[in-house]
């Protein structure tokens, strides 16, 4: 049971407030008071009308005197003049009345000064002197509440203080086995199946589950069961957890929602009990969605030897199979998980009569991605000369997320230069800005440095657009965006799902050409193809000893991706093949490496001058679109009647 603190009241914003008050009091409202010695209080009380009244106590002396010279002057005449039958009755009994306690006469200020025990003769003096004095006596009950009762209410608000937090704590160390899932009611879940896109076949699945939700004698009239479970599959971005809710907002049941990473705490036992606490929960509101995000942080594989079977994450896996397979088929209670590591997820949690089904949510097409698009720019005012269509085509592998980020930029954008829509140029911005990261104008780079860096970008780029199979180039750019000095955004004609020998070759040659470049026009080369060359490494590496293009070792797999041990899984680490073997992979992949090298160098060496000729236009531009470079590469090619012939560069 929670408790509303909203209307309590709080010690502290008291204390802040008396704080404040004291403040404005000691600033605006505090008199001035000088603080007067012994000696020159009496000297002052040996000048005639000088002191105007005082009170004496025990050991102080306080009072008014008149500071200002004119008007004591002024007193002093008028006092000798009149004599003392001009005294009010109060002065001539020697009681005055002290002025109000923000009240103070012209020219008067008040005094303190600390008496002297050991002058007998001060009454007779002020008696002498005709000043009005009274006694009084000194009273320490603020001294006394200062020292004892502040101090011990300070220590009871700090007990009190105390006692409740340790409560709070005990409450905590009692529930940490509760279940952290986030409930959204119907009313809360307000997403529905037309808030996706991209994933029509995904839809098409969990539609059932959204019927058989909404009336379940429609199946079970047939003896029909739905599936208890349903696993979703994708790479991150794509829109699993969206679905999930969509869901439960179709057909408006509650929604829990938990990560997997949840279940897991440094306490024995606490996932586990966590599991049973959150199917009890579900239970107790059927029907609804059960929905475990990133399920590959509790649910990998079993039997790894990182912590034996009583491994807490195992305990909770199993406890969770077990939940399962514990509540009737009927019941109206849905499991739904997403991961995008399916393979290192434990069989048992996959086998049928938990997730039943594996529904793969991959990265959307273009019809996809078109459609998206069209989601997330609803409410964004769009210039009219936009095609998401296009722009569809010029996001190749972008995830829903991906796209979702590029239209919430571009409007960023727009915005920051206080326009009213969003135009072409700031979706390309945020395009790039997805790819790349955001410019970086303001980093100094040297002319040489910038020179190597326009060859390095213009050989990416020609040989992009010249090799039969490469990909056309969108975007060059000499501008440093991210960690890079420059670069060149390629998109593909098409989405492709699977890559020819002939298309893994030709990417080996684009990413080798900056380097190449640098050595044909400047005699040199720089540490700017790092990346590439590791790109390079690894595409020829995955040619053999992955998808089996080598001749020499024909279609053989030498290699696959495992994953680690620490994933999950129990590995079987012995090589089968012998070191002979390993010798000529690594030959056959430098060779790939090479004659890709020396195409290259062929290529860049006959169109040497078009080369410079673009790296100089570049050096004054520092950016192109794709389409103007072509234009302006092939008229150079055909200016110096070099054109470039598939055949030569096929030949290696």
């Amino acid at each position: 049971m929670q408790v509303d603190n909203k209307n309590r009241f709080s010690l502290l914003y008291f204390l802040m407030l008396l704080s404040i008050l004291l403040l404005i009091h000691a600033l605006f409202f505090r008199q001035k008071v000088d603080e007067l010695s012994y000696a020159k209080f009496k000297e002052m009380a040996e000048q005639p009308y000088r002191i105007e009244k005082c009170t004496v106590s025990t050991t102080h002396i306080t009072g008014v005197y008149i500071s200002d010279e004119k008007i004591w002057d002024e007193v002093k005449k008028r006092k000798l003049e009149q004599g003392s039958a001009q005294a009010t009755p109060k002065e001539k009994e020697g009681v005055f009345p002290f002025s109000g306690m923000f009240e103070e006469k012209k020219g008067r200020t008040r005094f303190v000064t600390v008496r002297v025990h050991d002058d007998p003769d001060l009454v007779k003096m002020l008696e002498k002197n005709n000043i009005p004095f009274q006694g009084e006596v000194d009273s320490n009950w603020l001294t006394m509440l200062l020292s004892w009762l502040l101090p011990i209410g300070l220590i009871i608000v700090l007990w009190v203080i105390f006692m409740r937090r340790m409560n709070n704590y005990g409450r905590d160390v009692m529930s940490f086995g509760k279940s952290r899932a986030k409930i959204s009611v119907e009313q809360d879940t307000k997403t529905t199946f037309a808030d996706v896109a991209g994933c029509n076949e995904a839809k098409e699945e969990l539609q059932e589950i959204v019927e058989f939700l909404k009336s379940p004698q429609k199946f079970e009239q047939l003896g029909g069961k739905i599936p208890r479970g349903a696993l979703l599959v994708g790479p991150p971005g794509t829109g699993k957890t969206l679905l999930a809710r969509a869901v439960a907002g179709e057909a408006g049941v509650p929604f829990y929602h938990i990560s997997g990473s949840e279940f897991v705490e440094m306490f024995v036992g606490v996932g586990a009990s966590r599991v049973r606490d959150l199917f009890q929960q579900a239970k107790s509101k059927p029907p609804c969605i059960v929905f475990i995000d990133e399920i590959d942080a509790v649910g990998r594989h079993r039997g790894a030897g990182l912590g034996g079977g009583h491994d807490e994450r195992e305990q909770t896996l199993n406890q969770l199979l077990s939940e399962m397979d514990g509540f009737e088929v009927n019941r109206g209670i849905i499991v739904l998980a997403a991961t995008n590591r399916p393979d290192i997820l434990d069989p048992a949690l996959l086998r049928p009569g938990r997730f039943d089904r594996r529904i793969v949510i991959d990265r959307p097409d273009i019809r996809g991605r078109e459609e998206i698009l069209q989601i997330h720019s609803k409410n964004k005012p769009l210039s009219p000369e936009i095609d998401l269509k296009q722009l569809a085509q010029r996001t190749v592998s972008f995830s829903g997320a991906d796209l979702a980020n590029v239209m919430n930029e571009a409007a960023l954008l727009a915005a920051r230069k206080n326009k009213k829509q969003i135009d072409q140029d700031d979706i390309a911005e945020a395009i790039e800005r997805v790819v790349m990261g955001p410019e970086r104008r303001s980093r100094l780079i040297s002319l040489k440095e910038k020179r190597m860096t326009a060859f390095h970008e213009v050989g990416h780029a020609m040989v992009a657009e010249l090799h039969p199979n490469g990909d056309h180039v969108h975007t060059i750019t000499i501008i440093p965006r991210g960690a890079a000095l420059g670069y060149v955004l390629h998109m593909p004609d098409e989405d492709n799902y699977s890559q020819t020998r002939e298309e893994l070759l030709s990417k080996i040659c684009v990413s080798l050409a900056g380097r190449v470049a640098e050595e044909i026009c400047c005699g040199s080369i720089t540490t700017g193809a790092q990346q590439d060359l590791e790109h390079v490494t690894d595409l020829a590496r995955s040619m053999v000893a992955r998808f089996g293009m080598s001749k020499r070792l024909g279609p053989l797999a030498f290699e696959k991706d495992d994953g680690y041990v620490f994933l999950g899984k129990n590995f079987d680490r012995k090589s089968y093949f012998s070191g002979s073997t390993l010798d000529k992979i690594d030959q056959e992949v430098r060779e790939i490496v090479m004659r890709c090298y020396q195409q290259t160098i062929a290529l860049l060496l006959k169109h040497k001058s078009v080369l410079e000729k673009l790296a100089e236009i570049m050096l004054e531009r520092e950016r192109m679109e794709g389409e103007e470079f072509r234009q302006l590469l092939h008229s150079l090619i055909a200016g110096n009647g070099a054109a470039a012939s598939k055949q030569e560069i096929q030949k290696a």
